[in-house]
């Protein structure tokens, strides 16, 4: 099957291609922004813009509902959907470029690894993971600040409000445990730089729990813009709007899934490093700032709950750590302590609101 067979497939048809001087402007543009807005990674401008300016772009016919641009890396080139205007194709650009200064490709240019994700014989891997940190660079170096949105009746914080909101919002999770220049090299570079560092935190299976939630909602998102279409062009769409609201739900259930395993998972494995006061207090706090990070849902209680337990345990660890290591019970679990625990819970709970 060739290359316009399968564009075509998916809906993708060229109209028309971009000149010259508009793909030079763009790609110089978008090269100057990624070094200015990633100043730590000795990344060279003149570089960048050489390898961007050899990929070709077009305009094409897109179906609806469809990321307004789609980097293609068996023909390295971008297609923009036809509506957009010239003006407006570099900030389009931005998320596809990157797509194509992180692939890594083997003999007869076969792709082996983009970022994140890496391809096998018979299915790609990591592609929602990908996507996600792709287009939280992507916002960064355009200028786009997080926001609290709702999406699949999920209130998120997401530093992309528009476009991938839901896996952003859980990358941003990761991100708090794993930091933002681990992501970036990871991505940028194609390393395992960021895989390790889950793994060393959690496990292997989490890493890869994490990794298949990701492709499960991005690909549960692409069925329901399938769906909808099929809906425009029917008059019957009872059925398919049925189909819709259980994908609806699968991406809600997997994420709230995926969040409570980052919670536990992260958390428990700090706790059981703690050896002295210092990192205790740093946990406590540590688990209080990661309030704002959270997807909630209406009667969601995973985190309240497990806040409340590992609080529990971080006060015994406290009584066992001042006593030299001497295992200590706790003499009253409704002590002072857990009268104030309890009522901070409250504030931080139920009265607290976005």
């Amino acid at each position: 099957m060739n290359i316009e067979k399968d564009l075509q497939k998916d809906g993708i048809i060229a109209t028309e291609q971009i000149d010259t001087d508009t793909i030079l402007k763009i790609t110089k543009n978008i090269a100057k922004k990624i070094v200015k807005t990633f100043p730590n990674f000795d990344l060279k401008e003149d570089e960048l813009f050489s390898k961007l300016f050899t990929l070709n772009m077009y305009k094409a016919q897109m179906p609806e509902g469809m990321a307004e641009a789609n980097y293609c890396y068996k023909n390295s080139t971008i297609y923009f959907n036809s509506h957009i205007p010239n003006e407006d194709l570099e900030e389009f650009a931005i998320h596809e470029c990157i797509h194509f200064l992180q692939e890594v490709k083997g003999k007869n240019n076969k792709i082996k690894k983009m970022g994140l994700s890496k391809y096998y014989k018979f299915k790609t891997v990591g592609t929602g993971i990908n996507e996600a940190a792709v287009q939280y660079f992507s916002a960064k170096i355009i200028g786009i600040k997080p926001d609290f949105e709702k999406y699949y009746d999920i209130d998120l914080y997401t530093p992309s409000p528009s476009y991938y909101p839901v896996i952003c919002a859980l990358l941003n999770e990761l991100i708090f445990f794993v930091g933002e220049d681990t992501l970036f090299r990871s991505t940028f570079f194609s390393t395992d730089e960021f895989k390790k560092s889950i793994t060393k935190q959690t496990s292997k299976k989490v890493y890869e729990s994490i990794l298949y939630a990701f492709d499960d909602i991005l690909n549960y998102e692409e069925k329901i813009i399938t769906l909808k279409n099929e809906i425009s062009q029917k008059n019957e769409a009872t059925k398919l709007q049925t189909e819709i609201e259980k994908y609806r739900e699968n991406i809600n259930i997997t994420f709230m899934q995926t969040q409570n395993l980052i919670i536990q998972e992260f958390f428990d494995s700090e706790y059981n490093n703690i050896t002295n006061l210092e990192q205790l207090d740093k946990l406590r706090k540590k688990i209080v700032q990661f309030k704002p990070y959270l997807g909630l849902t209406d009667n969601y209680s995973f985190f309240e709950n497990y806040y409340l337990e590992i609080m529990n345990k971080l006060e015994h660890k406290s009584n066992v750590l001042e006593n030299g290591g001497t295992e200590t019970a706790l003499q009253n679990k409704h002590s002072a302590f857990w009268d104030l625990l309890h009522k901070i819970t409250d504030i931080l709970f139920y009265k607290d609101s976005y």
